[in-house]
């Protein structure tokens, strides 16, 4: 006799999985969900958009990346939810949409309850931070194909916008000032270089660095910064002075910046008016990366841009201030050489 709990599929673990992320998800809600968790579809009230005039409907979907295996290898699983709702919503809210809901998908080599229920408890509390709703999601057992202690995450959320406060690379102007919000650390991006790093260069996750006052996992593992509030923030004071903003991401500041620059201008960055962050400029110097690939990779310190009219500036580095968001001129809009071109750029030197 064979049952599908002797082929890695245990029922019984996926239901207690359920039980055990209920009180997350709970935290994670707004007033237009409908109903609860356990149906086949999530419900959300979609009379919420009659505050809208003209709604637009956004969506985004992202995973984790290999940021994962740095969880797995150290058996700490409550902080890289966290990191999958700000990499989808951060998305969102670039072209000024508010996230309204999300839906997570868990892949993992065999359920163990506990381990899903600390995953989803950081889904949860980055949806709490960005007031976005977890209305769903999925965990599937994969026998065979992943280890035990395998795992992958998957998200993927809907916003809206009114039409006529879509922000867009269109309202970008020559002269208009880059504000730059500061990176929690790594984020979710470049993990497959600082993999190969710790690879080749025996770095131990546990280990004490003097240089961080800490241990590398615990660098590693800091969540990605949400900034869907403080973005929806700047919107509501700076209105048509905001032009856009800029997801760092993979592909690093100059990469992102220029998806949200029209042709004929160039977005320059001035390093001087920041540091390098400490663990990237001690990966970078243990793993010999140059300078160059190193941009290319990781956020440098800048997790979010929002680009505005110069003569609100001022206003939007104290916005963000008040709600605890450090932020500051990192650089301008400027015409370029090559009017059939959009691109961004960094000069000069970090600030020491």
């Amino acid at each position: 006799m064979s049952t599908y709990k002797d082929s890695g599929v245990d029922i019984d673990a996926g239901d207690r999985a359920v039980q055990l992320m209920k009180a997350s998800i709970a935290k994670a809600s707004r007033p237009e969900v409908m109903g609860g968790i356990g149906g086949f579809a999530g419900l959300f009230d979609a009379s919420a958009l009659k505050k809208f005039n003209k709604p637009l409907l956004a969506t985004s979907t992202d995973g984790v990346g290999t940021k994962t295996e740095i969880a797995r290898a150290l058996g700490k699983y409550d902080t890289i939810g966290e990191d999958l709702v700000a990499m989808v919503v951060d998305d969102l809210v670039i072209c000024g949409a508010e996230p309204l809901f999300m839906t997570d998908y868990i892949a993992v080599g065999k359920v163990i309850p506990e381990r899903i229920a600390e995953i989803v408890a950081g889904i949860a509390r980055g949806c709490e931070k960005a007031n976005t709703a977890l209305i769903g999601g999925e965990t599937a057992e994969h026998p065979g194909l992943l280890d035990d202690d395998e795992f992958d995450i998957a998200g993927a959320a809907t916003g809206a916008v009114d039409a006529d406060k879509l922000l867009s690379a269109d309202q970008v102007r020559p002269g208009d000032v880059i504000i730059a919000m500061p990176s929690s650390g790594f984020h979710a991006n470049g993990f497959s270089l600082v993999r190969h790093i710790i690879k080749t260069k025996n770095l131990s996750l546990e280990a004490h660095v003097s240089e961080y006052g800490k241990s590398s996992g615990e660098v590693f593992l800091t969540p990605t910064e949400i900034y869907t509030l403080d973005c929806l923030a700047l919107i509501k004071v700076l209105e048509k002075n905001l032009r856009t903003f800029s997801h760092i991401t993979g592909g690093g500041i100059a990469e992102n910046t220029a998806r949200v620059i029209p042709q004929g201008l160039s977005a320059r960055y001035d390093r001087s008016t920041w540091s390098l962050p400490v663990e990237m400029e001690y990966m970078a110097a243990l793993g010999e990366v140059p300078q160059s690939d190193m941009e290319r990779t990781w956020n440098c310190g800048i997790g979010m841009v929002a680009i505005v009219d110069p003569s609100v500036a001022d206003l939007a580095m104290k916005s963000l201030s008040a709600r605890g968001m450090k932020a500051w001129i990192a650089g301008d809009i400027q015409s370029s050489q090559n009017s059939g071109a959009h691109s961004a750029y960094l000069e000069g030197s970090y600030k020491k």
